[in-house]
């Protein structure tokens, strides 16, 4: 279904795309130069992930952060692959490689959410 594009999308968007990392709601919400709500950011950026557009990551503190991955989208990081968020700059990054694992028979996986927790390369 083709959505209409509204100035809060745009804004999402462009400020995503520009920042090049995933960020959560509360930090968009901080960082727009427009007035959005709450709700209309997380209307769009889940509408984002249904379109395929961006993908969510869940930390493990529970909080949610968006990121537009460009290289997911020319296939140079696969579909499931890690994240990384440092401890010490609050980013997260996707990592360039493929989840290894495997499931006990009977199961089928059918995505994953990695989230590896440390001191990033710019940071160590």
């Amino acid at each position: 279904m083709k959505r209409r594009n509204t100035p809060s999308k745009e804004a999402v968007l462009h400020l995503l795309v520009n920042t090049g990392k995933a960020m959560s709601r509360d930090a968009i919400e901080q960082k727009l130069e427009v007035e959005i709500d709450r709700a209309t950011i997380y209307r769009v950026l889940n509408r984002f992930c249904e379109d395929g557009m961006v993908h969510k990551i869940v930390a493990e503190d529970g909080k949610q952060y968006f990121a537009v991955c460009i290289k997911c989208d020319e296939k140079q990081i696969p579909d499931n692959h890690f994240h990384f968020r440092c401890k010490n700059c609050e980013t997260i990054e996707c990592l360039p490689e493929a989840v290894q694992f495997s499931a006990p028979n009977g199961y089928n996986v059918e995505s994953v959410n990695c989230v590896l927790t440390g001191i990033c390369k710019d940071c160590s």
